[in-house]
């Protein structure tokens, strides 16, 4: 049988955490499975993972991989394995280079070749993948990936794969770290202006851009966190945990670990399935929870759910509850005081989703909607903030005071190592002189990034010769001098989950499809999927409906062919058809589409004189269409979570 460290108490307050116990001090636990209960985490003090990564730095050392500025590869999931390969970069001045494959096809490839990664950490479920990226990219040996470290149980055939690729040192973690620890090295510490990173981002269209970040960045982003969070009663320390689910690979979770591994708190590691999320986060139970939208809308689908199913008094008193501490929390009322009543009585049981032990919420990535905030503002009894920033600034540009009303439905002011300002953009009559000022978003400071690897003209065109960088978002400031994210300066934006959406590459490829005579593809920030209205050919259509056994009578005209059922169902499989045909990312693809005869003219005021869409007046006029679509897909979504409730529970 194996033995398990108790979890850590809770706090018993959301301001003042108990000091930890001095065995739970250190950050690299992982959550594990026994007769598929999760079980409580175990955990490693800073002293043992400091010596791990004084091994696997030594190491690279010994295999002449250090040379100040190298570049070195992680590739997997989050885990403790993860963390220590970065922190040894970190100690030799070494350039950490984040690997993820969803970013299409031939990424892994590109950011290896982009990059010159010399040396590469795996996990053994993404060995394979490594494997044949550098085989297709002929990456191996010489001036290419001449080591990989792979952690796990590797597959022996992945391994060899490896070496046949043309990899000269192939090795697993343990035998690395052994290496290490028989021939130490000294520490080569990085100066603050040395890349600390290249994170390549999803972008818009074209190959993932490099983005440099620098020690000073990320510890600028780093101390103003810090700083923020003391300055409204929140201090980080010692005693608070975070679950790290959220992909080490990209920026937001990144900049929250090195933050707790800054103020000496506790990080968790996900078992690496979502599906086991809820049971890791009761394992855990955190005092710090980072999410995304999308994860913050199954948490409200889900309660929702659970409280209409109840029904009777129970349904009564919650929402009885709900308005009574909205209404105080909007009034300015701290969380502890807004309602402890109803907090005892109904909200406790719903706070469990998150653990119980959570101090405060914030969320990132993509607006929140304002619905869904408020609904954890009040049910998970402690305070609910959005932040702001992309991977250019460091994550971390913006995030809303906790418990002030007047924050709500906004990402907060700048932090303290952060200056913003407001450029206007007459073609969208944004003025930051105007009441409300307008105008897209600028940011500098030190937690700047230095540029896009290898891509001097990318970086001039975001980057001014005053540092200021270039959002492309269009901001709104209000009275108390918080930041709102009210629209994009292109047509880019991100969904519900945080990836970016390039609409006219995907209205591109659509429009290949020969039932489209034209398409308008549309989505947003508090969606996670998009949808679509398509204007078909008619003959097209027609043949279309007769392959799926429909018969159209002679002379039916295309509106009524239009409004089949049949029709949209047929289109909608024939452009996802295309779309995986176009290596689309699942995201892409539109989830649901409207068919209409109407097509879109300069006339009607939806197409420009040189026949580009005009998208506010083409969402103006089918507003009421895509909200319905959004409509019919959460109801679907919603039956098809209950259906898997229920084969669940027989």
């Amino acid at each position: 049988m194996r033995l398990w460290t108790p979890s850590p108490p809770p706090p018993t307050s959301h301001t003042t955490p108990p000091p930890p116990p001095p065995h739970l001090s250190q950050p690299l636990p992982s959550s594990l499975q026994v007769d598929g209960a999760a079980q409580p985490f175990q955990w490693a003090t800073y002293a043992a993972v400091g010596a791990r990564v004084d091994a696997v730095a030594s190491a690279l050392v010994a295999a002449r991989l250090a040379a100040p500025g190298t570049r070195v590869g992680v590739f997997g999931g989050n885990c403790p394995d993860w963390m220590v390969a970065m922190q040894a970069c970190n100690r030799q001045a070494l350039a950490c280079v984040p690997l993820y494959d969803s970013l299409g096809e031939g990424a892994i490839e590109y950011i290896l070749h982009h990059s010159g990664a010399a040396a590469v950490f795996v996990s053994a479920d993404k060995a394979a993948h490594l494997a044949a990226a550098i085989a297709a990219g002929g990456l191996g040996g010489g001036g290419g990936v001449r080591a990989v470290v792979h952690w796990g149980e590797t597959p022996p055939a992945a391994v060899a794969a490896l070496e046949a690729a043309g990899v000269g040192d192939v090795s697993s973690l343990a035998a690395w770290e052994a290496r290490g620890a028989a021939a130490p090295a000294p520490p080569s510490p990085p100066a603050p202006s040395d890349l600390c990173t290249i994170m390549y981002t999803s972008g818009t269209t074209g190959d993932p851009k490099g983005v440099e970040l620098t020690h000073a960045a990320v510890s600028a982003t780093v101390a103003g966190l810090d700083t923020f969070l003391s300055s409204v009663n929140f201090p980080l320390g010692p005693a608070d945990s975070m679950l790290s689910y959220l992909p080490l690979a990209h920026i937001f979770d990144r900049v929250a670990e090195e933050l707790f591994l800054w103020v000496g708190g506790r990080i968790g590691y996900f078992q690496g399935d979502v599906k086991h999320l809820v049971a890791d986060i009761g394992a855990l139970k955190p005092t710090l929870f980072l999410g995304v939208p999308r994860v913050f809308d199954r948490i409200y689908a889900g309660a929702l759910s659970k409280i209409k199913a109840a029904g009777g008094l129970k349904a009564v008193l919650f929402h009885w509850g709900f308005v009574r501490k909205l209404w105080a929390l909007e009034a300015g009322y701290p969380q502890a005081k807004a309602a402890p009543f109803f907090d005892r009585l109904v909200f406790s049981k719903i706070k469990q989703a998150l653990g119980g032990n959570v101090r405060i919420i914030v969320s990132g990535g993509a607006p929140l909607a304002r619905h869904v905030e408020d609904f954890l503002k009040v049910t998970m009894c402690a305070p609910v903030v959005q932040g702001y920033g992309l991977t250019e600034t460091c994550a971390a540009s913006c995030i809303a005071i906790p418990d002030d009303g007047a924050d709500s439905g906004t990402v907060g002011p700048p932090l303290p190592s952060i200056e913003l300002r407001l450029e206007a953009v007459p073609d969208m009559g944004c003025d930051p002189l105007a009441d409300p000022p307008r105008g897209e978003v600028c940011i500098g400071g030190p937690a700047i990034f230095k540029g896009y690897y290898k891509d001097p003209e990318k970086t001039a065109e975001v980057l001014g010769a005053d540092g200021w960088f270039h959002t492309g978002d269009i901001g709104e400031l209000t009275p108390s001098g918080a930041l709102k994210i009210v629209d994009r300066k292109k047509n880019i934006f991100k969904l519900s989950q945080g990836e970016y959406i390039a609409v006219e590459k995907i209205e591109a490829v659509y429009k290949k499809n020969p039932l489209v005579e034209q398409v308008w593809v549309y989505g947003n920030s508090y969606e996670s999927a998009l949808v679509a209205v398509v204007v078909p050919v008619a003959a097209a259509l027609k043949a279309a409906l007769a392959d799926k056994g429909v018969k159209v009578p002679a002379g039916e005209d295309l509106a009524a062919m239009a409004a089949r059922p049949e029709a949209a169902a047929a289109v909608l499989a024939s452009l996802t058809a295309t779309g995986k045909d176009a290596k689309l990312k699942g995201f892409e693809l539109a989830r649901g589409i409207h068919l209409d005869a109407r097509q879109f003219s300069v006339e009607d005021d939806t197409m420009t004189p040189t026949f580009k869409l005009k998208r506010p007046q083409l969402q103006k006029r089918y507003q009421g269409v895509v909200d319905g679509l959004y409509a019919v897909m959460r109801t679907e979504a919603e039956a098809r979570e209950a259906a898997g409730a229920r084969a669940a529970v027989a």
